[in-house]
């Protein structure tokens, strides 16, 4: 009888330590899981407005960052890359800008109401350089064109270029270059049709109707030309013809909720290079007002001075961009720049061209 009631001692307590938790002690363990996943589900909750607010400021930062190297990279190297032939000292290219008024609440440019830009807000900058992506040209021989010629013909550098591949370089509105083989003597121009082949050269018209046309695009020596675009000046075999390059950057707002910052290589299709710009600012450091001028139309002699849009006094450029993240979680917020529900956050810089443009 002793082992008989040790073995349902025995089988008693095997059978009630396979019945697992109790009910109790599963309410329990159940009311913890919810108060430990309760508090992180909040936790989690209260975060990710601001982990969503930090990661579109580090994209906006990373945007900025990479919108100004790209500027960078093309002003250092404006004017560079002339060409193989005589060597001058002060290749007169660089940077053009045109300067707006400020984007603030009373230039009018910006609606405080629905936190929206115009384009008055932003300046423009326009980066003049050489095409070396076509082939070295020099006027035919003799010499072309007479000064009141309206064509310009001229022949590759290198004879084994087909005078048709030539030809097909230029095009209607492209501003091009005729520079002496001293270098002293530059002229500039404007083409009113695309590049032909006649009588073994390439005609590059300027002015076929004789009506006259707007200097427009780089606009570098306009007072080298008369009111029918025509060149005043001989030039000849020795000398170059070469296409001008311009690249632009300027805020596009034809969505107002979404400015964006555009560069632009002579004329063709733009490429975005930032977006929700609001601040686009470009001064240039000059010799006649020794400080950096944000009014280059206005006169050294004008409050505040300018440099009279004379580009070759030019030395550097201070690049200031900025620009806005996506809305804050929190409607009450408003930055300090703009009064915005968003944050702000800006970049700049200050570029010397290589070249100097640009003289000295």
């Amino acid at each position: 009888m002793k082992i008989r009631k040790t073995q349902l001692e025995t089988t008693s307590r095997s059978a009630r330590s396979k019945r697992g938790f109790s009910l109790i002690e599963l309410t329990v363990a159940m009311s913890m899981f919810l108060i430990v996943g309760g508090a992180a589900v909040s936790l989690i909750k209260q975060h990710q407005p601001l982990f969503g607010a930090q990661q579109s400021q580090v994209g906006l930062n990373l945007s900025l960052r990479n919108a100004v190297a790209q500027m960078q990279n093309d002003v250092e190297n404006a004017g560079t890359g002339f060409y193989q032939g005589v060597d001058l000292p002060a290749f007169p290219f660089g940077v053009m800008i045109a300067n707006t008024q400020a984007g603030t609440s009373t230039s009018g440019c910006y609606d405080p109401t629905t936190h929206t830009y115009g384009s008055t807000c932003f300046d423009t900058l326009t980066v003049v350089s050489i095409d070396n992506s076509i082939p070295l040209a020099h006027p035919a021989s003799p010499c072309s064109p007479v000064p009141n010629s309206s064509t310009l013909f001229i022949q590759p550098q290198d004879p084994s270029i087909p005078l048709t591949t030539m030809a097909g370089y230029f095009h209607n509105g492209d501003n091009i270059l005729i520079v002496s083989g001293d270098g002293l003597t530059m002229v500039d121009t404007i083409l009113t049709k695309d590049g032909t082949v006649s009588s073994g050269n390439v005609h590059l018209d300027h002015n076929p109707t004789g009506t006259g046309t707007t200097q427009v695009d780089a606009g570098l020596f306009d007072g080298d030309l008369n009111s029918n675009n025509k060149i005043l000046q001989n030039f000849c075999s020795n000398d170059w013809v070469l296409r001008i390059q311009t690249i632009q950057y300027y805020v596009d707002t034809s969505n107002p909720a979404d400015p964006k910052l555009m560069r632009v290589t002579n004329g063709s299709t733009p490429d975005i290079v930032a977006e929700q710009i609001i601040g686009f600012k470009v001064g240039a450091y000059n010799d006649v007002t020794s400080s950096y001028s944000y009014n280059s139309s206005n006169l050294s002699t004008d409050t505040p001075p300018g440099y009279n849009n004379d580009w070759t006094q030019v030395r550097s450029v201070r690049i200031s961009l900025i620009g806005r993240s996506n809305p804050v979680g929190d409607p009450t917020f408003q930055n300090k720049f703009d009064q915005g529900n968003y944050y702000v956050e800006s970049a700049a810089v200050v570029i010397n061209p290589r070249n100097l443009s640009m003289n000295k």
